[in-house]
């Protein structure tokens, strides 16, 4: 078991998530497989994040969708297309939109950490499996927040992995889910490796997200997370 947090507070686990997630710096390489009844599809991508709100996630495969693009720097986030060759800034009113129509947002793939500024949070429960203790916290947006949830649920070890995010509606109804499949060691950090988003009225449509590589805590260069870049890649 890992060591258990001196002082378990549910802002304190919530903050040490997105911590464990992001890292002060990483860099990733990723597949993204979208599963429909009749069809499945796999893209390989890229990925750097800053701090709590600077991201690049770019496409490397395959050969049609490759220098696709999303920037998130602060509040802002854009989208690149080479076939167009025209930067669109995404508006906050579509951040929980469909990225490359996959189950995730916009906002789940730039790893954006507004829960952590716009909820107010709760412990919920505390279980003890798998030589593990699991920590489950409720977070209710302020009432002013800029979102679309009625609730977020989310799933804490005790080594700060986050192993699984519930979203439910202004209804109270569960509407979608993030689940861990597979946890594991990666450069001296545990880390939810396989990640699986679906929607709780469509069980047979899913996507998996499968991280091959990560680092973290790395030197990023000053130009890396501008449009400029976006565009025209130096990374």
């Amino acid at each position: 078991m890992a060591e258990q947090p001196a002082s378990v507070t549910a802002d304190a686990l919530v903050r040490k998530a997105m911590d464990n997630w992001r890292g002060l710096s990483s860099y990733s390489q990723m597949t993204m497989t979208v599963h429909r009844p009749d069809w499945e599809r796999s893209t390989t991508m890229s990925a750097w994040s800053q701090g709590d709100d600077q991201s690049l996630v770019r496409v490397t495969a395959p050969k049609r969708d490759v220098g696709n693009g999303t920037l998130l720097n602060g509040k802002n986030m854009w989208t690149y297309s080479p076939k167009v060759n025209r930067i669109i800034k995404i508006p906050s009113s579509m951040m929980n939109q469909s990225w490359m129509g996959s189950d995730f947002s916009n906002r789940d793939v730039s790893k954006a950490t507004d829960i952590l500024d716009h909820y107010d949070h709760v412990l919920s429960q505390t279980e003890t499996k798998d030589a593990h203790t699991y920590y489950t916290i409720t977070s209710t947006p302020h009432e002013d927040a800029p979102v679309v949830w009625g609730k977020e649920v989310i799933t804490v070890r005790d080594d700060f992995v986050m192993t699984r995010h519930e979203f439910w509606d202004q209804d109270n109804q569960l509407v979608k889910v993030m689940q861990a499949q597979q946890v594991t060691m990666m450069d001296d950090k545990p880390v939810a490796n396989k990640i699986r988003m679906g929607r709780v009225d469509q069980p047979d449509e899913w996507t998996l997200i499968e991280t091959h590589t990560i680092d973290f805590d790395i030197d990023i260069p000053g130009n890396l997370f501008t449009l400029s870049n976006l565009r025209n890649p130096r990374d």
